[in-house]
């Protein structure tokens, strides 16, 4: 890091210059060369070790059985089996539930899903494993499962208990108001398909403890849970997490289990011990997104504004609790979306089935109460015979009234109102709107669809404890800048942003900063990296390491200087000691001369948040981004086909640390959100196996269903109100429901068949078997109306 010698000229003219690596600008991805190149190294790259085994975890055949025996000893027939494990082996604590108990390692004396662990099997290759696990003999006594959401909602079947938000009298409102609507939906559920499955390497240490390399998004729970099945100190557990290839939410709870059986396999031989999950299994095994029910009953007058709604989500969380309790609170959080819902009732239903327990995924349930309202929308405006967009507009939340959420947070800084005019008018909704009512009265097979739909997103973890992080950074004499945090990358380049808040307070390029992976030994009880706060909150923490460090330096060159600290300034790698200038990388060595920590650790809470759960009211959320997307759809009416033609997308990302990093996020989240709501089909069959267990039969958007004309613009000259991190906002999720917009233009289509006045009944994932049934249903309709509108005659 040693700069050559400059004059004094030289180095003023520098320090007059911008970071070109700094905060705002488009820095790429740092491991962007290593991704595309195949040097990045992720779990399964590590170098074996010679005595190394390979975990394979024999599953449940049976949705809902008593276990009535178990025996293993077939198992070790096979060469190259070190051992074979049940519930009855693990050494300490046998469950690993997150939050709540409900998830044993291996099963237990029942099973309630098809695809749960029941034993695991350690050999020198995963197929000798495998083959010596399916010998194991497993033998069940059948018990009745629930596979159905709407008849464990009816049964009361729940994992935890149902929860209410209320403001108003919904019951009187809903009465007296002009007109009412009442309907139901399903919304599917949604597979995370990491590129990298699941996966943990162990190796045990000279104390009892573990070493454990893990694709985890929450390295200090999997910390907590395998010293707990060990039953040893959390201090004997390092977790070292330099890389995921996907997480999603998938690996937010659900790491733990492939880390926890290695970790028990490692202690009970000794031997360094790796599982990863063959993409069958980890389908079959892991959770979802989680799939809903929503009931609905709304009233409104003739302009469509609502006067009260009540409604209901029922969320299918499997067998287990796992995160589902904050899962459906923010499916509720977010039932409102951009709407101000006069009075209101949102009840939330935590539904057990026999199915994986379902997890977090991007959104974490706020998409799925973001599609009820706005199916609710576009149901008001086919009975009202308007514009979806009008009564959208009509029922935004404004800016000094109407401006109270259901859970009593008031809605500041809302930006929707310009945004949706900006991008109206960029996206020439209009016109369009006109063109496409034409083409469709014109065209009797292909009909065309648009739908502009907005996105107000709650940032913070719900759990508020949740919102805290840690950082560490060290600065070496040679001026280069070692820097940790709690955070994980998984792609989303959160590492690139936070090595940029570090650059900019120290005023370096970011080349000087080495980011090194996350790790359990020196960044302790770290929040997991989801609810879109990764930069939020880990950006802030590196932040306030920095500027301690900074201060230390700034304190020392004022008294070894003689200066004023007024005196001191920092600017692109060089620092003005009033009338002089010298190099960074001369102050640090003057700095260690001088005896001054060059190591801090920083911390960041966010501020503000607080909910009273028994009142159902408070600030659970620091601030909202916002965003809005108007996408154009083509169907074939003979098939239910459809082809994305274009979507123009506006987002809030408040001062964008990255403009590029941002875009990228903006458009993979609004990819993978359309995804979910049009292809992304789960199907299980009526034993409760997931029949759609691979790429075969579970299909993701590829690049031919990328729009073909797509235009991403964030919003300019807006920084974030609130204290955050150069005044950012999170974009990891927030874009995520921008593919809701997708979804109604194709209903919007469909809808075009009975001259927009009826809304199809069109579940999500919208997949063309559905647009096809929704054709039907407005073929018969628009006939029935026909028939019932013909005057009678009277025969001859």
């Amino acid at each position: 890091m040693h700069s050559p010698t400059r004059s004094q000229e030289e180095i003023a003219e520098l320090f007059r210059q911008d970071l070109v690596t700094g905060v705002g600008k488009s820095v790429r991805h740092d491991s962007a060369p290593k991704h595309v190149s195949g040097e990045a190294i992720y779990v399964d790259d590590r170098l074996e070790f010679p005595n190394q085994l390979h975990v394979y975890a024999r599953m449940s055949e049976r949705a809902h059985a008593r276990i009535t025996r178990i025996d293993v000893s077939p198992c070790y027939a096979f060469e190259g089996v070190a051992i074979a494990i049940t519930s009855q082996d693990v050494p300490g604590q046998l469950d690993i539930g997150p939050l709540v108990g409900g998830d044993p390692l291996l099963a237990d004396g029942k099973v309630e899903f098809v695809g749960q662990p029941v034993i695991a099997v350690a050999a020198d290759c995963l197929d000798t494993a495998r083959k010596a696990a399916m010998a194991a003999i497993i033998e069940y006594e059948d018990l009745e499962p629930v596979l159905d959401v709407v008849e464990a909602l009816r049964k009361k079947h729940f994992v935890l208990d149902s929860h209410t938000h209320a403001r108003g009298d919904s019951s009187a409102a809903l009465a007296t108001a002009p007109r009412r609507l009442q309907g139901s939906l399903h919304i599917g559920g949604q597979e995370h398909f990491y590129l990298e499955t699941q996966i943990s390497s162990v190796m045990p240490t000279e104390d009892g403890g573990m070493i454990v390399y893990t694709s985890t998004q929450n390295p200090t729970e999997v910390q907590k849970l395998v010293a707990e099945v060990l039953g040893v100190p959390m201090n004997r557990i390092v977790i070292d997490m330099r890389r995921m290839g996907g997480g999603f939410g998938g690996k937010e709870t659900q790491a733990a289990g492939p880390a926890c059986l290695c970790a028990v396999v490692a202690h009970l031989t000794g031997r360094p011990t790796k599982m990863r999950l063959p993409r069958n299994e980890d389908m079959q095994m892991t959770g979802k997104r989680h799939p809903f029910h929503v009931e609905y009953d709304v009233g409104f007058d003739d302009s469509g504004r609502l006067h009260g709604v009540q409604i209901d989500l029922a969320g299918n969380c499997g067998y287990s609790a796992d995160l589902s309790g904050s899962i459906v609170d923010r499916a509720m959080f977010h039932a409102d979306n951009a709407y101000y819902l006069g009075d209101a009732t949102i009840h939330g239903h935590r539904c057990k089935t026999n199915t994986a327990s379902n997890t977090a995924y991007r959104g974490f349930g706020g998409p799925q109460g973001m599609v009820a309202i706005e199916e609710i929308m576009d149901a008001i405006a086919r009975e009202l015979g308007k514009d979806p967009l009008e009564v959208r507009k009509a029922n935004y939340y404004g800016k000094t009234e109407r401006n109270v959420t259901h859970y009593y947070q008031t809605v500041e800084h809302n930006m929707l109102e310009e945004m949706t005019a900006e991008l109206e008018a960029s996206a020439e909704y209009a016109r369009r709107r006109e063109e496409i009512r034409a083409f469709n009265a014109a065209s009797p097979i292909l009909k065309k669809g648009l739908a502009l739909t907005p996105v107000k997103f709650g940032i913070s973890f719900t759990a508020s404890f949740l919102n805290q992080a840690g950082a560490l950074i060290h600065v070496y004499t040679d001026g280069s800048i070692h820097l940790n945090h709690g955070g994980t990358e998984m792609g989303q380049g959160l590492n690139i942003k936070v090595a940029q808040v570090v650059a900019e307070v120290f005023q370096v390029e970011v080349e000087r900063i080495q980011i090194t992976a996350t790790n359990t030994d020196k960044v302790p009880n770290t929040s997991p990296t989801a609810a879109s706060s990764g930069a939020d909150l880990n950006g802030k923490a590196a932040q306030n390491a920095a500027q301690t460090i900074r201060q230390r330096l700034i304190e020392f060159a004022a008294r070894h200087w003689q200066l004023y600290e007024e005196d001191i300034e920092f600017s692109n790698g060089q620092v003005r000691l009033r009338d002089q200038y010298i190099g960074f990388e001369q102050l640090i060595q003057q700095a260690y001369v001088g005896q001054v920590s060059l190591s801090a650790t920083g911390f960041y809470r966010t501020p503000k948040i607080h909910y009273d759960r028994s009142l159902a009211r408070g600030r659970p959320f620091y601030y909202y981004a916002y965003g809005a997307a108007c996408s154009e759809v083509v169907i074939d009416t003979l098939t239910g086909e459809y082809r994305l033609l274009r979507s123009d997308i506006l987002h809030d990302v408040g001062a964008s640390l990255n403009p590029a990093i941002d875009i990228g996020q903006v458009e993979g989240g609004f990819v993978q959100g359309l995804g979910w709501l049009t292809m992304e089909e789960l199907v299980w069959n009526d034993k409760g196996r997931l029949m759609t267990a691979g790429p075969a039969s579970y299909k993701i958007p590829a690049v031919a269903d990328m729009p073909l004309d797509l235009r991403v613009k964030l919003v300019e000259n807006r920084k974030n109100p609130e204290d955050t991190v150069f005044h950012s906002k999170a974009v990891g999720e927030p874009p995520f429901m921008l593919g809701i917009s997708v979804w109604c233009a194709i209903k919007d289509a469909v809808a075009s068949l009975a001259d927009y006045r009826v809304q199809p009944k069109i579940d999500a994932p919208a997949t063309p078997e559905r647009v096809l049934w929704g054709v039907e249903q407005m073929r018969r309709l628009k006939q029935a109306a026909s028939q019932s509108a013909a005057p009678e005659t009277t025969p001859a």
